[in-house]
């Protein structure tokens, strides 16, 4: 351990886990008091507890995106005197030009005192279904500027020496068509603030001060000492990846965020300076949307096993000129920031370290697709049967399947990783709270990424009113037109998103043949429903990990006997034939070797374009690098060499670019975007698949600092 050496290891441990209880304790306080599905059931929320200086010490495992954002507003709290910080305050805020997400996303930050002198400070956050604007649900597709977007609450003192500030309250709680359901979760917050203080002081008394403080620096210190050996042991270059969202509202313009990762010795720094710039619709995030993404990833994609806290973040710099779509400019329009631009800025973070750790020998186990590569929003809102003001955010698409593994194939329904601990609701508890009617809810076959290893299988619902007549819904996702959930070594990104609507296509609750169905593009926006419509949609699969073709042909049955895959995909992408329900060994030997035949044509056989040297390094299992007396090369599993002197290899590789894909991938592309599929020349293996620009060529996404292998 490092730091001051007064406290001993034992109580230190203590201590540590204390305080990681009490951000445990603060979760069960804000979901015993909240009445809202989105935090009871969903878990859409963040607790933690941080230095004065904002610097997170503990947290759950809700939405990790909070961690950077809510020490932010502690910042802030500290930069502006006006505020007169005083033992038994409580400060709420939702400013995304402050430091939240989005505006939904209303947070509570409140000071622990010791004596005299703050020692720490309590955070929580949850989304809000409704905060005012020009919509329901404050998802605004017509936005121009985050005026219309709903209320802005910079940071605001609620509670005042421990006195709650009636009229504050009131003047937020009326801004909302909600604010019952507002005003109660505000509640909530202030008792999970409470309970922090409480714990907290308790600990004080026990052991002082002093001891407390350096036991929490002790845990960031600890969280950081921990991360930069690990990067130590990660092999040192640059890394490339990005991903893109479509639609921002207005018009279908295609916008892009890309990062590059640059990692020397124990520190990496992420640039997003390639990115598009800031769109005239609600797509944006802006700084705090940024941090917020970058760092949710760094948690949960390098700290599987560490302590999260600020000593992780702090081993990475985040770079991003102003102006950006992830680093939009007041007055951008923001309000879906959480489900847009941050989820893709989370999407390509992953992607990029995955690529790091699939370099490494020692943690390719490690490595995982990418999950859940959107949120396909649907809001519903109007009067109940009786006669109340209701609304839901359906969290229903936290059943998007997750990646695949490096050893093992991805969880159906299994969700996103930057909320470890996400959950949807029972059907029954969401009839029960709104009144809607499921028609089903179950996992979709086909929507799995292909791969050696697929991706876990996306989940999709079909529903209509229940008990009223109308209500207003909101659409919107991206997904729809770009294969957000990307695979690596080889694998097939999963499935995009699928919705429609079906006018008439529902009578007392049972489907009817005469509906007319409409198939919907990313943002259809907010709309009429009645209990004669059903709303159906189906989200993204997961990314498969490696070359579909070198899947088990008995795994691949398995999946067709269970119905995740249609006979279709089991033949032309996996290149398994089937008698009596088991894989005919014969046949598929014969149709893969057709398949991969018709990957590259003919193999190349020529044995001057070889090596048999040492195996030195490694980009992925399919990608070696390996050393011979005529230099350091990149060459597939069939030795076949790809590039010398560097690890830019796709330029030996056999390369097919698609601009649209056959139906069995269920991926529909954007029309700016294309598909590059890349082959060993010599055995057809594919080595990856590159979702890009149209026009543009994929860039060299992996190189290593070859002279240090």
């Amino acid at each position: 351990m490092t730091g001051d050496s007064t406290i001993s290891a034992v109580s230190f441990e203590v201590i540590r886990n204390r305080l990681v209880a009490i951000a445990e304790e603060m979760r069960i306080a804000l979901q015993s008091v909240s009445g809202s599905p989105t935090v009871t059931e969903a878990s859409d929320f963040f607790t933690g507890l941080f230095l004065p200086d904002g610097s997170v010490v503990s947290m759950g495992f809700q939405v990790s995106f909070q961690a950077p954002v809510s020490g932010t507003v502690i910042r802030h709290i500290n930069g502006k005197p006006s505020l007169k910080v005083r033992d038994g305050d409580m400060f709420i805020g939702n400013d995304p030009y402050i430091g939240a997400l989005h505006q939904n996303d209303v947070q509570m930050m409140g000071p622990i005192y010791a004596g005299e002198q703050i020692i720490a400070w309590a955070g929580v956050q949850a989304h809000q279904t409704d905060v005012g604007g020009m919509d329901f649900a404050s998802w605004c597709p017509r936005a121009k500027n985050v005026y219309q977007e709903g209320i802005r609450i910079p940071c605001v003192k609620l509670i005042d020496r421990g006195e709650l500030r009636e009229d504050v309250l009131e003047m937020i709680t009326t801004a909302s068509r909600l604010p019952d359901a507002l005003g109660l979760d505000i509640r909530a917050f202030i008792a999970t603030i409470n309970v922090a203080r409480d714990r907290v002081s308790a600990l004080v008394s026990r052991y002082g001060a002093d001891t407390i403080a350096q036991a929490m620096r002790r845990m960031i210190e600890s969280s950081e000492a921990r991360t930069r050996a690990r990067l130590t042991e990660l092999p040192d270059g640059e890394f490339g990846a990005c991903d893109f969202l479509e639609h921002d509202g207005h018009s279908n313009v295609l916008y892009k965020i890309d990062v590059k990762l640059t990692k020397r010795g124990d520190r990496m720094t992420l640039d997003y300076s390639g990115s598009s710039t800031q769109a005239p619709g609600f797509v944006n995030a802006t700084r705090a949307g940024l941090m917020g993404g970058a760092c949710g990833s760094v948690l949960t994609t390098l700290g599987w096993d560490i302590q999260w806290n600020q000593g992780i973040l702090n081993t990475a710099e985040v770079i991003a000129p102003d102006g950006l779509i992830c680093t939009a400019q007041f007055p951008a329009p923001v309000g879906s920031a959480t489900v847009e631009a941050i989820w893709v800025v989370a999407n390509a973070t992953m992607l990029v370290l995955n690529k790091l750790l699939a370099a490494s020998s020692k943690y390719r186990h490690r490595t995982q697709t990418i999950s859940d590569g959107c949120m396909a929003t649907f809001n519903l809102g109007g009067i109940n049967q009786f006669g109340e003001p209701f609304g839901l955010h359906l969290m229903d698409p936290l059943a998007a399947g997750s990646g695949a593994w490096a050893t093992k194939d991805g969880i159906d329904a299994g969700g996103p990783i930057t909320s470890p601990v996400s959950a949807i609701a029972d059907v029954e508890r969401n009839e029960q709270v709104s009144p809607l009617f499921y028609l089903h809810r179950r996992l979709a076959p086909d929507t799995a990424g292909a791969g050696k290893f697929r991706g876990g299988l996306s989940a999709e619902i079909a529903l209509t009113l229940g008990g009223i007549t109308r209500a207003e819904a909101l659409v919107m996702t991206h997904g729809a037109e770009v294969p957000n959930t990307m695979g690596l070594g080889g694998g097939w990104p999963g499935s995009t998103v699928r919705q429609s609507f079906g006018r008439g296509a529902v009578k007392d609750g049972r489907p009817v043949p005469q509906g007319k169905w409409e198939s919907f593009g990313p943002k259809p926006g907010l709309m009429e429903m009645t209990n004669c419509d059903v709303f159906a949609v189906t989200w993204q699969g997961g990314g498969g990990w490696g070359d579909p073709l070198e899947r088990e042909p008995d795994a691949v049955v398995q999946d067709l006997a269970a119905g995740r895959i249609s006979d279709k995909v089991a033949r032309d992408i996996y290149g398994v034939m089937t008698e009596s329900g088991r894989a005919d060994a014969t046949a598929t030997a014969a149709q893969r070797k057709a398949l991969r035949a018709k990957r590259i044509g003919e193999p190349v056989s020529d044995r001057k374009k070889f090596t048999q040297g040492e195996t030195i390094g490694s980009i992925s299992e399919s990608l070696l690098i390996v050393r011979d007396g005529n230099g350091t090369h990149v060459a597939t599993k069939a030795g076949y060499i790809l590039c010398t002197g560097s690890t830019r290899w796709r330029a030996g590789a056999v390369a097919a670019t698609f601009d649209s894909l056959p139906s069995e991938y269920r991926i529909t592309l954007h029309e700016k975007l294309s598909a590059t599929a890349y082959y060993c020349p010599a055995s057809g293996t594919l080595l990856s698949v590159d979702v890009h620009e149209r026009g543009t060529r994929p860039p060299d996404d992996v190189v290593l600092d070859v002279g240090s292998l």
